[in-house]
């Protein structure tokens, strides 16, 4: 446990460092905004492609990996849309539940990935972001056209900004560098690799800044429904997959590190900008982001 929460550990300080930032709103209310764009448009792709392009994926089960985290997601996604009438949630507030339950913090993923298995860990995590975040957001955009909580118009909005999200480009992008042998020539690895190490720590920083703790007062049975799904039943199921399709140690660690993560705090603003609920969905964020404090070190502690 002690080599868990080690690894660990650093990553919620940092979150809890944004947290008190946050909460004395400095440096400014507008800083924060425009760091958070920085890191996702600029640091974290860097991040993804000096990681796709150089590794040796060859060491990474894809396919394996692909069917546990997807495989879950898609399951629990299907479970809860099924359910939505016993939950008797208005539409807006069933998105939110919805993001919850199948959303998840890149930024903690891949820094928690790093911490406890190094630079394979790091690989791993990376080919699970790019298997995941395009099947993420087409889901959660899914589910807002289900719900029917906006128009037709913002459906081809959303669709663009899925095409054009820095995530899944960087993803694409390092893959085609790895895969036609480009790589990372000359200077451009050693300057993509130092935009990248800036990712992780501001990112995590930046995930404590954006918890909104007077939401926690909000507790019904829609924040017990995702927080059960996205911290108890869906790490379970990844568990069970993963020894059912006998992942080695790294993959195991990964899917269940990424299958137990705390919801993205970018499901917020999707939340705000597709008719969901915008107060439930901060609520949920910031419960979950709290309580993965201790889940997270339990379920990697029950495979150690």
């Amino acid at each position: 446990m002690e080599s868990i929460t080690g690894a660990l550990g650093p990553l919620f300080l940092l979150i809890l460092l944004g947290a008190v930032l946050g909460y004395w709103r400095w440096p400014s209310d507008t800083f924060w905004p425009q760091m958070e764009r920085l890191i996702y448009f600029v640091l974290f792709p860097a991040m993804l492609v000096s990681t796709l392009a150089t590794a040796d994926v060859s060491r990474v089960p894809v396919g394996r990996l692909a069917l546990v985290l997807l495989g879950a997601m898609a399951l629990f996604g299907l479970l809860l849309w099924r359910l939505r009438g016993w939950l008797q949630l208005t539409p807006a507030a069933f998105t939110s539940v919805f993001q919850g339950a199948v959303r998840f913090n890149t930024y903690v993923g891949v820094a928690g990935a790093a911490a406890l298995h190094g630079s394979l860990g790091a690989t791993t995590a990376a080919v699970a972001v790019a298997l995941m975040v395009p099947v993420v957001n087409v889901m959660c955009v899914a589910s807002f056209v289900a719900a029917g909580t906006f128009g037709g118009a913002s459906v081809g909005k959303s669709a663009m900004a899925l095409i054009k999200n820095p995530l899944i480009l960087a993803c694409l992008a390092g893959i085609g560098l790895n895969l036609t042998n480009v790589g990372l020539p000359g200077w451009s690895q050693d300057t993509v690799e130092l935009l990248g190490r800036a990712a992780l720590p501001l990112g995590l920083v930046a995930v404590g800044v954006a918890l909104r703790p007077a939401a926690l007062l909000r507790i019904d049975r829609g924040v017990l429904a995702t927080n059960g799904v996205k911290l108890l039943l869906m790490p379970a199921l990844v568990l069970a997959f993963t020894w059912i399709l006998q992942l080695d140690p790294v993959s195991r660690d990964v899917a269940l590190l990424f299958a137990a993560l705390p919801t993205a705090t970018s499901a917020y603003i999707l939340a705000r900008q597709l008719g969901g609920d915008a107060e439930l969905m901060a609520a949920i964020i910031t419960g979950q982001t709290l309580l993965a404090m201790l889940t997270l070190p339990f379920w990697l502690q029950l495979v150690s």
